[in-house]
């Protein structure tokens, strides 16, 4: 108890109570300061004063009166046994005019406002050495703006001013100051857009000087990379050793820190192998064109009418002498003709420029006739690019020449408008080929085929004939002679040409399909199914060859080996409908259902508009057992096909079967379709009877004429409606100019070779089955 009456006693001692009739200040406080700070009283401190005006503040001070005055030790005075630190006598912001009874201005701020500053001379050298500074910036940022714009003279003459007015500037700047001070970054921004001027205007050499005059400068740091730029100018000179001598010295001076800089520079060097490269393919053809023959032609021309004379010059016109003259000339014409076909894409920017320099060479040359020739290349060049307006353009040039070369020209016209179906032109131009050179195989067959085109094949026979007989190794009038026979029904004639020709074109997959389409149309499928696996051998991933394989092996009954065969057709092309249609039939016979649903639905996205494929869908269906599938498929097809009186007979059955109310509405429609049907029927008949006496003369005429023609016709032509609806490709093998100038356009495999006609499919008709899907049985057999 004691204990806790001495703590409260302790606590009242700590608490101090505010008296009642005081209140508080909040700003109580702020006007207290520490006297030391009173500078208001010191003019009457006398012990401040007198240590103004006299060195008595550094005596050691009494301690009263520095007690007594300002609070705190005079300086140098020891207080606690430590000597105060030695300040200024005169402090800062006090002046003798303190003394006389000026107010204190530490901050001078009674002397008024500041005098204004002395303007500078515009004659000094200093403001000259800046004036021209500027306006030699000036002149290269004009320099820099011209070129941009395209305006490269006015940027050259910019560019020549500013290193005028920049010389002038660094003599003023010597004279002034030291060298030390010269502006070099100035000096290098000068002197390098000099030289890009100088460079864009084709003045390599001043170009070249102006950068070795940066390139020597030492104290110009990193101007060892210019020197790609001077290796840019070699380029452009073609002087390539050494435009690669700079670039490599530019790689050495870029550090490996910059990858893309030390890249392109690699390039440069990579692109300047190949330019050299093609000078040195430009030199080695022009030293092949100087090479000299050494064969006098004068010599075999008769200089008078000596008979003795004449005698000697008939003799040696066909010696042995002449015959090797004639082959090293021929050998000459040759090497020549290749060396300029090899070089030319590649010598320049495009193909055309590449000719045209080897034209211009050739002209220049003792082998002025191959100008013509190398033309005539250009044009067939043209034509492999299927740029044919440009092979037009110099072939019709080219057409008005001599008669060897408008000879070649007319063939390769004749070639061309063959092509684009203008059999007219074709022939007209064949003529001209033909008349300018009767022994050019090559026009021969072109006109051949303009004959063949109108339906002529015996005189298209003769022409190829022709052609032959000029040129026994020409492959083109062979084949084309056996499409010929085969026409004329000639199949043994045809099969021998094609033979004869399968001896010089061992492994031609156009060749083979002929000889097996021979065979077939012998009615020898085993024969045909040989060649035709040799096709197969040839191209494997032909989906018509295929497709044909399963035809033949369809009409011998092996299904297995044809399903094998048509599924590999369809697996490399899976559009062909009668291939798809083969295969649906397939599936349905071996009754997978949901296989044949595959192939159906393909025919129908092929053949939207074709009803038949959604109903052989929807009989799948049904036939697997999915009548719900079955009978939606139904549905969605009688929407698409309103007017189809086969689906709305399935919907009817199907209805009525399954219970659903749906099968009157669907009678109703059916009913009124069938009755437009008849009423239509009849509308034909009546207009048949009377318009029937009058046709009846000319349809027994047309009857007896188609009679003859499918008696006459073999029995490969005997295909069905489908089959001989598809376009033809019987069409003959075009040829093009003489081979000896190497000018034709020969394709062996070119569009115009027979193709492998589309096989014989197993038809399927929109009512298959109907039989047995109007039947009561419903369910899956």
């Amino acid at each position: 108890m004691e204990t806790f009456q001495k703590r409260e006693v302790q606590m009242m001692q700590n608490v101090h109570l505010a008296p009642e009739t005081d209140e508080d200040d909040l700003y109580s406080g702020y006007n207290d300061y520490n006297p030391i700070y009173d500078i208001e009283e010191l003019e009457n401190d006398a012990a401040f004063q007198q240590a103004v005006r006299t060195s008595h503040g550094r005596r050691p001070p009494s301690k009263t009166s520095l007690a007594s005055s300002i609070g705190r030790p005079m300086t140098g005075a020891i207080q606690d046994g430590v000597t105060r630190p030695m300040t200024a006598v005169r402090a800062a912001g006090f002046t003798k005019a303190a003394l006389r009874g000026s107010a204190f201005d530490p901050l001078s701020q009674s002397r008024g406002p500041a005098p204004p500053l002395e303007a500078k001379k515009k004659d000094s050298p200093e403001e000259k050495i800046k004036q021209l500074e500027k306006e030699v910036n000036e002149l290269v940022e004009e320099s820099c703006i011209a070129n941009s714009c395209g305006d490269l003279k006015l940027a050259l003459e910019k560019a020549k001013d500013a290193g005028r007015k920049e010389r002038v500037l660094v003599r003023q700047r010597e004279q002034v100051t030291t060298p030390e001070n010269i502006n070099l970054d100035l000096t290098y921004s000068v002197l390098f857009n000099l030289a890009s001027q100088y460079s864009v205007n084709e003045m390599y050499a001043e170009a070249l000087n102006t950068y070795q005059v940066i390139v020597k400068n030492k104290m110009f740091s990193n101007a060892g990379i210019l020197k790609m730029n001077m290796g840019n100018i070699y380029l452009k000179q073609r002087n390539y050793s050494k435009a690669i001598k700079f670039y490599r010295m530019a790689l050495d001076q870029v550090s490996s820190v910059n990858n893309q800089m030390r890249i392109k520079i690699m390039q440069n060097i990579g692109v300047t192998f190949i330019q050299a490269d093609r000078e040195k393919m430009k030199k080695a053809f022009q030293k092949l064109i100087a090479v000299p023959l050494e064969i006098d032609e004068d010599k075999y021309i008769s200089p008078s009418d000596d008979p003795h004379t004449n005698l000697v010059t008939e003799a040696i016109k066909n010696d042995h002498l002449r015959q090797m003259e004639h082959e090293r000339r021929a050998m000459a014409e040759k090497y020549i003709m290749t060396s300029a076909k090899l070089i030319a894409p590649v010598i320049e920017t495009s193909f055309a420029a590449g000719y045209d320099w080897c034209v211009e060479v050739v002209k220049a040359s003792q082998y002025v006739e191959l100008a013509n020739d190398l033309e005539i290349n250009k044009a067939v060049t043209y034509l492999r690019q299927k740029d044919y307006n440009q092979a037009v353009e110099i072939l019709k040039v080219l057409e008005k020449k001599d008669s060897r070369v408008k000879s070649a020209a007319a063939t390769n016209l004749s070639a061309l408008y063959y092509m684009g179906k203008d059999f007219a032109q074709a022939s007209s131009y064949a003529d001209i080929a033909v008349n300018s050179d009767r022994y050019n195989p090559a026009a021969l067959t072109n006109k051949g085929n303009t004959v063949f085109a109108n339906g002529d094949y015996e005189k298209a026979a003769e022409f190829y004939k022709e052609a032959l007989r000029n040129d026994s190794s020409c492959t083109e009038a062979l084949y084309n002679i056996g499409l010929t026979y085969e026409k004329l029904n000639r199949l043994d004639e045809a099969l021998d040409c094609f033979l004869k020709l399968h001896a010089i074109l061992r492994n031609s997959a156009e060749v083979l399909y002929q000889i097996a389409n021979i065979y077939e149309l012998m009615e020898n499928p085993s024969q045909a199914i040989e060649w035709l696996m040799q096709v197969v051998s040839v191209i494997p991933t032909d989906p018509q060859v295929l497709s044909k394989l399963g035809e033949l092996y369809d009409r011998e009954g092996d299904k297995s080996q044809a399903f094998q065969y048509y599924y590999e057709s369809y697996r490399y092309f899976p559009c062909n409908i009668e291939v798809i249609e083969w295969l649906g039939a397939y599936y349905i016979d071996t009754q997978f259902w949901e296989k044949a649903i595959q192939y159906f639905e393909r025919a129908s996205l092929i053949q939207p508009t074709q009803v038949k494929w959604q109903l052989m869908v929807a009989s799948c269906f049904r036939r697997s057992g999915n009548y719900q599938k079955a009978l939606d498929t139904y549905k969605d097809t009688h929407r698409k096909f309103p007017e189809n009186v086969e689906c709305l007979r399935f919907l009817v059955r199907l209805c009525t079967d399954l219970g659903l109310k749906d099968a009157q509405e669907y009678a109703r429609k059916l009913k009124r379709l069938e009755k437009m049907k008849e009423i239509r029927e009849q509308r034909i008949k009546s207009g048949r009877d009377g318009s029937g006496g009058s046709r009846g003369k000319r349809e027994g005429s047309a009857s007896s004429d188609s009679g003859q023609n499918y008696s006459a016709s073999s029995k490969g032509e005997r295909l069905n409606a489908r089959l001989r609806a598809l376009p033809g490709t019987n069409e003959p093998y075009e040829s093009s100019s003489n081979k000896e100038i190497d000018a034709s356009y020969v394709d062996p495999l070119g569009p115009q070779i027979e193709r492998p006609k589309t096989a014989a499919k197993k038809r399927i008709d929109e009512d298959d089955f109907a039989d047995e899907e109007l039947g009561d049985d419903l369910l899956p057999e």
